[in-house]
């Protein structure tokens, strides 16, 4: 039994990743079909704190990834800097179906940056990309404003999981190859990884491109 708890809890890093973007932009089904792979028709916001953790393996690593919803706060844009404290990775979501969601993608990527690492990997997703037929933002605007903002991009669907994992999976990756250049503070936060390090923030600010010039993938 000790031994199984062990082998449950051995990990090399633990990444915390928020997930950030308008009410109703499918953020809870993202976070529930990575993580449990289940999948709600409900349409309630979340309510409370909520954040699930799952890991994986990235470059022969085990990363524990603790993935934080917004709990409901972005209706009332009063998101506290607590969310974002200690948080390495961000997913920037919109609806694809919705362009005022896209367009609101500039606020939330504004405000993460202003209580996050300068180095924080951020992705912008363009969610609910089964619903092809209601699109309202193009795979090409969201790669122009990836470019723009340096960030990567992804389309995905909560819905049927089309890229869902893929894009978890490209953050994680990408947040452990910039901390393995030492160039994201983790911080003493509770969320920072127990048995990391505090890594020395700019140590390899230069080298740190993380534009995708791939640009969106769709579903």
């Amino acid at each position: 039994m000790a031994a199984g708890y062990r082998a449950e809890e051995e990990y090399d890093y633990l990444f915390k990743v928020v997930l950030i973007g308008d009410s109703g932009v499918g953020k809870s089904n993202l976070l529930s079909r990575f993580a449990r792979d289940e999948f709600s028709l409900e349409t309630r916001s979340t309510i409370g704190v909520e954040f699930a953790t799952k890991t994986v393996q990235v470059d022969g690593k085990l990363v524990k990834a603790q993935i934080w919803d917004t709990a409901g706060q972005e209706r009332y844009r009063a998101i506290t800097s607590a969310y974002y404290r200690g948080a390495v990775g961000a997913l920037v979501v919109y609806d694809v179906t919705r362009r005022v969601t896209f367009e609101n993608a500039e606020r939330w990527l504004r405000e993460l940056r202003d209580h996050t690492d300068a180095n924080i990997v951020v992705m912008l997703v363009g969610n609910k990309a089964d619903l092809r037929h209601l699109r309202a933002v193009s795979p090409e605007d969201a790669a122009a404003f990836a470019e723009r903002h340096g960030t990567f991009s992804m389309e995905t669907s909560a819905l049927d999981a089309t890229n869902v994992e893929r894009a978890f999976a490209e953050v994680l990756r990408q947040i452990y190859h910039v901390v393995s250049r030492n160039a994201l503070d983790i911080g003493e936060d509770p969320a920072a990884p127990p048995r990391g390090k505090t890594i020395d923030v700019g140590a390899a600010k230069d080298e740190v491109s993380p534009v995708n010039t791939g640009g969106c993938c769709s579903a």
